[in-house]
């Protein structure tokens, strides 16, 4: 008689227990009383449920070992569990593990780390005893030195020396700075060519049209238009001595000293020329440029040029002594063959004036008197002569 009771999925035709959940019935078998692969439940690993029966319904089937970790992995893996223990363990491997697990509750540190720890130290302390050694060596050495001898302060004939010399010296470096002058003046050029050279045909023709209006706003002494009109040329054309030169004496006579000498000094090197050193070194009396107005005398004086525009720089050096308290070199570089000529010229007068009040200055007042009334006699109308003469009765 067929039996009707479901087979367990994963039993054999046998009456042991399966492992598959209960109440699950088996696919019935093919004849035979075998299952095909296709029909076989698969089989879970590890756990109650993960075993087979087997005859007699004891113990996993040989095919049910293979599913769990091999031997070889769970050798590895203790293996590395004994690494990391070992790792984590203090001492050395030959204590052993429980030695070694009691050094670690111990804070135990290798005697090869501690001893080198105190040389470390050793060595430290002994740098130091040695820098404070030498420290203490240089202190006793400093105090049995002798004190330097009382410091002489110089007197006035010394600080006077010092400061000639320190002028002589400012005076060549500020020779070197310059171009030196060339042994004549250049060619003078018509500023129209050298405007159409620079700038081209139409616009040399506008710029030499300001140039002219500036040269005749300066004559009539309208000095702000004429700097309005010189402007575009020396920006334009700034290699161009006669802009240069107008553009110079303008802001002279506005008193803009600093600008006025720049202009001039650009028309000195494109020139070659000295007819302005007297009005450049005046500007830089004004500024407090004292190198520089000696300067501008020593070219002058090698240049030679004419009896008045030496005059002229004569007594614009001489003002700057006075300027700076040498009255006596003031008067002795105006006195310096100096004769009253018959037939006076406007730099004669101008220079008798100006000695004539570096006499007054110094408190010589006769003599001062005396070159005042010469030069109101000549030209009463010269500076305020008159009030001068007035003064000195």
């Amino acid at each position: 008689m067929p039996n009707d009771r479901p087979r367990n999925s994963r039993g054999s035709s046998g009456s042991g227990r399966g492992s598959g959940p209960r109440g699950r019935p088996g696919r019935p078998a093919k004849p035979g009383g075998k299952r095909s692969a296709a029909q076989e439940v698969p089989r879970k690993s590890g756990g109650q449920s993960g075993r087979t029966a087997s005859k007699g319904g004891q113990g996993p089937r040989r095919d049910d070992r293979r599913d769990g970790p091999r031997r070889d992995d769970r050798r590895d893996g203790s293996h590395r569990d004994e690494e990391r223990v070992d790792r984590d363990l203090a001492g050395p491997k030959q204590w052993g593990r429980i030695a070694r697990r009691g050094a670690g509750n111990m804070d135990y540190e290798d005697p090869l780390e501690v001893e080198k720890r105190a040389q470390r130290k050793s060595e430290y302390l002994e740098r130091q005893r040695a820098r404070e050694a030498r420290a203490a060596e240089r202190a006793e050495t400093e105090r049995k030195l002798p004190s330097p001898p009382e410091r002489k302060l110089p007197d006035a004939a010394d600080l006077e020396r010092t400061a000639t010399r320190a002028v002589k010296r400012s005076r060549a470096a500020k020779k070197n700075e310059r171009r030196p002058l060339p042994a004549r003046p250049h060619p003078v050029v018509d500023p129209a060519q050298t405007l159409k050279r620079l700038v081209g045909e139409p616009r040399s023709n506008t710029l030499n049209r300001k140039l002219n209006e500036g040269a005749k706003a300066f004559g009539a002494e309208r000095f702000n238009d004429a700097r309005s009109a010189l402007t575009p040329v020396v920006r334009e054309a700034p290699e161009v001595p006669e802009g240069r030169e107008l553009m110079g004496l303008t802001l002279y006579r506005l008193g803009q000293w600093r600008e006025a000498a720049s202009h001039l000094e650009s028309f000195r090197e494109l020139s070659g020329s000295t007819e302005q050193h007297p009005v450049l070194a005046d500007c830089y009396r004004a500024l407090g440029r004292w190198n520089d107005v000696d300067v501008m005398w020593d070219e002058l004086g090698e240049a030679s040029p004419s009896a008045e525009l030496v005059t002229e720089g004569r007594i614009v050096v001489a003002g700057a002594k006075a300027d700076q308290g040498d009255l006596t070199s003031a008067i002795r570089i105006l006195e310096q063959n100096w004769r009253a000529p018959k037939r006076p010229q406007g730099h004669h007068l101008r220079r008798a004036y100006a000695l004539a009040d570096l006499y007054d200055q110094a408190g010589r007042i006769p003599r001062a008197r005396e070159l005042f009334r010469w030069v109101e006699s000549h030209a009463p109308d010269l500076a305020d002569v008159r009030n001068r003469v007035k003064a000195l009765g």
